[in-house]
């Protein structure tokens, strides 16, 4: 061969002195040596290239090797190093090939391919050949030699790619044949047991378990991004906590290596598509289309996906992604600098407005909260039918609404009540949730008074009587509750269904169970209408524990069943009065085991909610099992 090439690039690379051993991918990649391809593909810096080196250091079969740039995509260039390559195994291959290439009048490449499958046909040994980065090649005509070359390859020869992105080769075909090896970033990533050898052993730190957790939770498995965060950590070894505790995608070492080979590497339409939705925690083709303005969202985030370009697919039909988190940090600071605050709040409200028109209103809630947008959030806490913070989602609506200045809600009283509502819902009861409530009164003192004011006093009512629960104050639980009722708009479902429980609560404890069922059962139905399923579950058990206590104990188990029917699989903490009530009606039965099963599972729940009341009781009930299994006359 020509005296011109570059030998460096047909060097295979050194293995480093130090690294982490990764025996399941070299079992992977030495099993795949049966096929035609071993393709490895991910992103920069998952460690392809030093995988694939401990795999040679390991292997027993030769390898070829021709690190590729830029120049290469010029396929007589790119054939060129291709023969030379083999020829640091086999010298005497492709001396005609590289004779036709010389030509003056190139011959067709399939004449000039079939020459050197012919010639490579004719040596005996078995070898490898890797391709590596291959993805700065971006020829056509390449893909197409290296089809030809794959579709007739001599089975003593196998073909190795590193690339950030798919080629464009019958991947699909090689597949379905068993002919394809895939590494890809899901397997490169660092195991949590991987992730702690790298950083104890090569990049020599000492670090606390949690510390460990914590870097690869935040890179997730990332090598590049814990390489990085390991180089800067020498430079803060008095503060480690904090360091890594603040360790994003803006580091200076993370956001220089990004934007150098990531970000900046992409046409300016693609930066501006990853600029815009950086406000999303997923994405998906409709969605990116709302922000962007264009149709064209599906269609780049495959291209993204094939690109390895820090996106992660979150189904089996990617049809949903998200960005890997150090990655979407980088975007989402970029865009902070690079656009006003009016611009990224118009990309959250058309977020928000997608969320809201596709049904998902926690979504739509958390953008309209990120636009700064009061009144559109408030409307979507309010829901239609049934608030968010009823559906589950009291944690988030608190967190913005103890975030919120208090002006907003001196000019919103509807605001104090959903607050001192969440409070209540949330077990925040050491906040003093009277004052908040007394704020709301006087607030509603200068307000209009029509059915929105009533209802809002009929909220209060409600609340207080929730309230007084806890303080076991039964005449004020049964005046606050009739109260709520008076004043509660009629289509209020959800508040009505919590007035009614309460109520019935407090009949129950005063002995009046005719009532107590009555108020229970208008519960049940208010909670259906509003598809209520706390009220409903809590109603339902109170129920099941009345018909137990009228020994009852067939109809009661029923009951308490159909809670755990509600509730599904893994049931919620409020489920443990149910799995208690089953434990002593089985208890009662004589059926221990059962009993325990039971009995255990309510612990478990129990143990998950702020009260110590069910918990003392599941394991008092636990005990006796214990003592009657000792002895059976204990029952």
């Amino acid at each position: 061969m020509s005296g011109d090439l570059l030998q460096t690039k047909l060097y295979v690379p050194r293995l480093r002195p130090s690294l982490v051993p990764r025996p399941h991918l070299i079992a992977k990649l030495k099993a795949g040596l049966a096929g035609k391809l071993t393709l490895v593909s991910a992103p920069a810096g998952f460690g392809k290239t030093t995988l694939v080196s401990e795999w040679i250091a390991d292997c027993e079969r030769p390898f070829a090797w021709l690190s590729l740039d830029e120049r290469d995509s010029d396929l007589t260039r790119f054939l060129t190093y291709l023969i030379a390559a083999i020829q640091t195994l086999a010298p005497t291959v492709g001396e005609r090939t590289a004779a036709l290439l010389a030509s003056p009048n190139l011959p067709p490449t399939d004449a000039v391919l079939t020459a050197l499958l012919n010639e490579m046909s004719a040596v005996p040994q078995e070898m490898a050949l890797v391709l590596d980065d291959y993805h700065v090649v971006d020829a056509r005509p390449i893909d197409a030699a290296l089809t030809f070359l794959l579709d007739h390859l001599p089975p003593q020869l196998h073909l190795v790619i590193t690339t950030r992105e798919d080629p464009n080769l019958p991947l699909s075909r090689l597949r379905v044949r068993g002919q394809l090896t895939e590494i890809r970033a899901a397997d490169l990533r660092f195991t949590l047991a991987e992730t702690a050898v790298f950083l104890k052993q090569v990049m020599g730190l000492e670090l606390s378990q949690e510390n460990i957790a914590t870097l690869e939770a935040r890179t997730e498995g990332w090598i590049a991004g814990l390489q990085l965060a390991a180089m800067s950590l020498r430079g803060h070894q008095e503060d480690v906590d904090s360091f890594i505790n603040a360790f994003t995608g803006s580091h200076r070492f993370v956001l220089d290596y990004l934007l150098e080979e990531v970000l900046c590497q992409q046409p300016d339409p693609v930066q501006e598509f990853l600029l815009k939705t950086a406000v999303l925690n997923q994405l998906t083709g409709p969605l990116c289309n709302a922000l962007t303005g264009a149709n064209n969202g599906q269609e780049i985030l495959e291209t993204l996906e094939r690109a390895n370009l820090f996106l992660v697919p979150l189904d089996n039909e990617r049809r949903w992604y998200r960005y890997h988190h150090l990655f979407a940090d980088l975007l989402r600071q970029r865009l902070q600098q690079n656009a006003g605050e009016d611009d990224i709040a118009a990309l959250h409200i058309r977020a928000s407005q997608w969320y809201e028109a596709n049904g998902l209103e926690l979504e739509a809630f958390h953008h309209a909260a990120a636009a700064h947008d009061v009144e559109r959030a408030v409307r979507l806490i309010e829901g239609e039918g049934l608030p968010l913070y009823f559906r589950g989602e009291a944690a988030p609506v608190r967190r913005w609404l103890d975030a919120l200045p208090e002006a907003e809600f001196k000019a919103r009283p509807s605001l104090w009540v959903t607050y001192a509502s969440i409070l209540t819902m949330t077990g925040r009861l050491q906040d003093n949730i009277e004052e908040v409530l007394q704020k709301a009164e006087a607030a509603l003192q200068t307000a209009v008074h029509d059915g929105k004011t009533a209802d809002l006093h009929g909220q209060i009512a409600a609340i207080r009587a929730m309230l007084s629960i806890v303080k076991n104050e039964i005449e004020r639980i049964i005046t606050q509750s009739q109260r709520a009722l008076e004043l509660l708009h009629p289509d209020n479902a959800p508040m009505r269904a919590t007035a009614t429980w309460t109520l019935g609560y407090a009949y129950q404890i005063q002995g009046n169970r005719a009532a107590a069922i009555e108020a229970y059962a208008e519960t049940i139905a208010h909670s259906q209408k509003s598809g209520n399923i706390m009220t409903e579950i809590a109603a339902t058990t109170c129920l099941g524990q009345i018909q137990e206590t009228e020994n009852q104990t067939h109809q009661a188990a029923e009951t308490f069943q159909r809670i755990l029917q509600l509730v599904g699989d893994p049931p919620w903490p409020g489920a443990c009065e149910a799995f208690v009530g089953l434990a002593r009606i089985h208890y009662q039965w004589n059926d221990l085991e059962t009993a325990k099963q039971y009995g255990q599972q309510g612990l478990e729940l129990a143990r998950q909610l702020e009260n110590v009341d069910t918990p003392a009781a599941c394991g008092v009930l636990l005990a006796r099992l214990k003592l009657a299994k000792l002895s059976p006359s204990a029952t």
